[in-house]
């Protein structure tokens, strides 16, 4: 039997990189995933690169390591990820604080621009002007995510590296230390196990009694087909409820609860956001909830009314735009920074999810971390271990 000395678990745009970062510095590396396709966060996202998100040094100083990263990412990989960079849009809504979401905004670098309502509309002519009342404006960049993750994979794979289609049932350990992982047909050994699993993280290591500040929201949105209309801007609200969604489990009152099916930790936002892909189609959402159940019912045909009144109210053009409702699961974090670095209750078992910006982020965290497993310690991604939750308490 083979024995890795990786063994990556998830393939979307986090799985993808770190196994690709791992055979780049020479380990030879196994990349599993129950789906050749998963219907995973990468997989719906709008693959947006907020290079300009960063509110402290250290998330400043990944977006910017980040952005650079992409710039150069499609010729190393030796496929294009469709890496590009537009102004992103973000309305200003009539009943939106203007003067709180200003002093928001003048805590990222490069700060977005505040423009009225006029200019707002020259830069995106499809816009409803009685929508809105202003928008802020900042370069944005942007990914195929899927090409993305397919480049990732076959510079993997040009690499030695291996990948297999399989659901991960369970971790095998012996005297503590994690061993390799059991698949229903495959026992696959490895030296070192990172899951990538995005919002099934915590459920898989739930099963080895690990628990971690790893949570994720249901996010519902619409895809189109390539449309005939071209949007010349990104959309998305300025006063974007998402964060503050997630940050109701910075308290952590909430944390017993997460572990039962059922609960319903906050109510549902709507975020109307935007996005176009060079070949015409689109992406509109998001509702987001925060629901403990990963299967948990929901009404599809009332999300997607919500929805489109949301977005035909900012762009009257899509009002009847053809379309069709899909959930995923988006992981984040108890503190919205990454989960980066091993797992204090078993040897040889790391945790790689809880990614607030991960088209930003994830490239270089990949990186850093594959070089910091090869003797070049590595003060930012010690920052990011898991064990800092512990820490604190």
């Amino acid at each position: 039997m083979t024995t890795y000395d990786w063994i990556v678990i998830g393939n979307g745009i986090t799985g993808a990189a770190l196994s690709y970062e791992l055979a780049h510095v020479g380990f030879s590396v196994l990349l599993l995933d129950p789906s050749d396709r998963p219907h995973s966060a990468t997989r719906f996202s709008y693959g947006g690169v907020a290079f300009w998100a960063g509110t402290t040094d250290m998330t400043q100083q990944l977006c910017q390591e980040g952005i650079d990263r992409h710039r150069h990412l499609s010729d190393e990989l030796g496929a294009s990820t469709e890496f590009h960079e537009r102004d992103l849009l973000m309305p200003v809504f009539p009943d939106d604080d203007l003067p709180a979401l200003t002093h928001l905004y003048q805590r990222f670098q490069p700060q977005p621009t505040l423009v009225d309502r006029q200019t707002a509309c020259e830069l995106e002519p499809l816009l409803n002007p009685e929508a809105i009342a202003a928008a802020f404006v900042v370069k944005h960049g942007h990914v195929h995510p899927e090409k993305a993750v397919r480049a990732y994979n076959h510079a993997f794979q040009r690499l030695g590296g291996q990948m297999a289609i399989a659901p991960v049932q369970q971790m095998q350990t012996h005297q503590g230390k994690v061993t390799g992982v059991l698949t229903p047909t495959e026992t696959y050994a490895g030296h070192q196990v990172a899951v990538c699993a995005g919002s099934m993280s915590r459920s898989l290591l739930q099963q080895m009694q690990i628990s971690v500040p790893c949570y994720f929201s249901h996010a519902e949105l619409i895809e189109t087909p390539p449309v005939d209309l071209n949007l010349r801007t990104v959309i998305m609200p300025a006063n974007t409820r998402r964060f503050a969604l997630e940050a109701t489990m910075e308290q952590r009152q909430h944390e017993d609860l997460w572990d039962e099916a059922g609960h319903e930790i906050a109510p549902p936002i709507l975020d109307a956001g935007i996005f176009q892909f060079a070949d015409g189609h689109l992406r509109l959402g998001q509702i987001s909830r925060l629901l403990t159940d990963p299967q948990a019912p929901v009404d599809a045909a009332a999300s997607e009314r919500q929805i489109r009144e949301a977005i035909a109210h900012l762009i009257p053009a899509l009002a009847d735009v053809p379309g069709q409702w899909h959930r995923c699961l988006v992981a984040f974090s108890g503190d919205r920074m990454p989960l980066v670095g091993a797992l204090p209750d078993y040897a040889g078992l790391h945790l790689f999810s809880g990614f607030s910006n991960p088209f930003a982020f994830v490239p270089t965290l990949a990186q850093r971390f594959a070089k910091s497993q090869v003797g070049n310690p590595d003060l930012l991604i010690e920052s990011l271990a898991p064990s800092r939750f512990k820490e604190q308490n």
